[in-house]
Parts: C-alpha cells; structure tokens; sequence
C-alpha cells in the first residue's frame, strides 16, 4: 500500500458527488489511505469558495493560501478536503521556535553496526517534497525571516529545492502540494489584533497562486454542528440554548473584532460550553469553565453583558454558590 501510495492519486473524483458544490471539476484522489491522512469528520461544514480553492490547489498543484480570524477552522477546512480524498496531509506550525534547520535538516550523530557516525536527516520541507503530502503552514504571518526564506524556494510550482550541504537537488514529487494558513495576509499587526504576525515580503505573497478568505459559519449551520457534537441537546429546549450560546459567540467574535476584547468564542469552544452544560447541568456556571475564565479580568464586565442579553439573566457569582456539581437530590 505505500508503493501505490508513493506513485500518487490513482482515480479521479466528482466534487459534485463528494462535496455537493454545483461544478463539473474533477479532483484526483487516492484509492487508500495511510496514516498521514486526517480522520473525516462527518459533521464538518464546507464553505464552498474556500472548499473550491482548496481543491484547486490538490487538482492543479496551486499555491493556495486561507486567511481569517483565529477558530474559523482554516486548518481544519484544508484537513477535511484532504480526508475525503484520501491525501497525506501534514501540518507545521510556523511559531517562533521552528528554526531553519528544523525545515531543511541538520547533520547528527546516530549509531550505526555500533559506531557513531555523523549523518544528514532531512526536515519536513526535503521530507515532504518527495512525497504525495499536502504541506500545511499555520500561523504563516508568524514565521521568523529566516524560516520564510527557505519556504520561499518551494512556492514556485516546479520549484526545486537544493540542499546545499549534500550537494543534492530536489525535484518535487508530481503530488506534492502546499498551502498556508493566516490571520492576516502579510500585512502585519495593523490592526492591533495579532502580536507577533509579521509584515511578509510582497515577492513572496505574489508567489501564492490563490488566497481565500474564511469566515465564521452562518448561526444556523454552526448551531447544527454543535448539535452533532452533543446529540443530547437536540430537544425543544436544548435547540433554544444553543441558539443562545451561538448568538453570545458571535458577540464575543463582532467584540474582538472592533478591539473591544483580546479573546473570543471559536466553534470549538461553544462545542465545549455546551459539553459542559452536560456534565454541570448549569450554562451559566458553563460558560464561567469554558469561557469566561479566559478572559482579560477588565474584560469579563462586557462578557457578563453579553449573557445577558442572550439569556436574559445576570452572571455573577451567585451561580457558582448556587451550584452543587456532582451533588444528588
């Protein structure tokens, strides 16, 4: 399996079919899967622009770049298209300790017939060139100077990449694929949002074939996905507590947006509020565990105004006296 695997995409697949987007486009895909390829989640919501511009990158080897606020699932979208056509896909995270050597490799010692000896090991960038994987690049704006330099000799379509303390030039693999995700599209942190992003060199972003924009899924289709997650609450009553727990999440979200907050409520973490309402019996003391612990303490006010206006009723520390967890009637 991991010769076929090795020789790249064996059948070709309708989008239409597997994502249910009205196009004729075809996707190559592979028949089998290996343990570089994600899980499938099945309650995952597809945007169709972004789902379309991924699949441009895996169908005609595009440089394709998704940008968005944190928790919009821009990784995850790129994941999730990868999972249905069965590509090996991994992900990196650009942070600042990932060095050079980290994606072109270094020199070791290793043990070899009891001796050591020094030998090459290659990073993920040599690693991946060889192979039928979609390379993933998180937190691309985030990305120290040096780092962005090596990437920048792959992001040409045929670029080839040369190691040069082995003298070794590397021809990308006919199936290699890559893709970035970014909270901001290399302009830096103008908005105050992002410490830490940086301002990326405008030759290196003209080399992106495609950008994307991903934003925050509409309320009902987010509501959907949290009743997938915890099936408990698809009652009457659960379905008007969730309503409420994504309109407060979409506060947060407009908050942080206008500068208001420096935190804000991801899909992910409605998922866990309403987790918790299962195991606490109580939103409110809920959302203190899920979310609001997480906030700035001259933030919480605003926070505590937002519930209430979603559920119309106070947030304070009553409910933590009020609660018993665990406690039987």
């Amino acid at each position: 399996m991991a010769d076929k695997m090795m020789s790249g995409p064996d059948k070709m697949v309708s989008v239409r079919q597997l994502f249910g987007i009205d196009t004729d486009l075809q996707v190559p895909a592979f028949s089998y899967r290996d343990d570089h390829v994600p899980e499938i989640d099945h309650a995952y919501r597809f945007n169709p622009e972004v789902t379309l511009a991924i699949l441009a990158g895996f169908a005609q080897d595009r440089r394709t770049m998704i940008q968005g606020m944190h928790g919009t699932g821009k990784s995850t979208h790129i994941e999730q298209v990868a999972a249905r056509l069965n590509w090996p896909c991994v992900r990196v995270n650009l942070d600042g300790h990932l060095s050079r050597l980290d994606l072109v490799g270094k020199d070791a010692i290793v043990v070899r017939d009891g001796k050591q000896v020094t030998e090459f090991q290659e990073g993920i960038v040599p690693w991946a060139l060889q192979r039928p994987v979609a390379l993933i690049f998180d937190e691309y704006d985030a990305g120290r100077p040096d780092v962005m330099f090596v990437i920048q000799r792959i992001l040409e379509r045929d670029g080839k990449f040369t190691l040069l303390d082995q003298n070794k030039v590397i021809q990308p693999h006919p199936a290699f694929r890559l893709f970035a995700t970014a909270n901001t599209i290399g302009l830096g942190n103008l908005s105050g949002l992002y410490h830490g992003t940086q301002s990326l060199n405008h030759a290196q972003m003209d080399r992106w074939n495609i950008i994307a924009t991903l934003n925050y899924l509409e309320a009902h289709e987010e509501a959907a996905i949290v009743l997938s997650r915890v099936p408990s609450k698809d009652t009457e009553n659960g379905r008007v507590l969730i309503e409420r727990m994504v309109t407060l999440a979409d506060l947060t979200r407009k908050g942080f947006a206008a500068g208001d907050l420096s935190t804000l409520m991801s899909p992910r973490t409605v998922i866990t509020w309403a987790e918790n309402c299962e195991i606490f019996n109580n939103p409110a003391l809920a959302f203190r565990l899920s979310f609001l612990n997480k906030c700035d303490e001259y933030e919480r006010p605003l926070v505590a105004e937002y519930y209430q206006r979603c559920f119309n009723e106070e947030l304070n520390e009553s409910w933590l006296v009020q609660t018993k967890v665990g406690a039987t009637e």
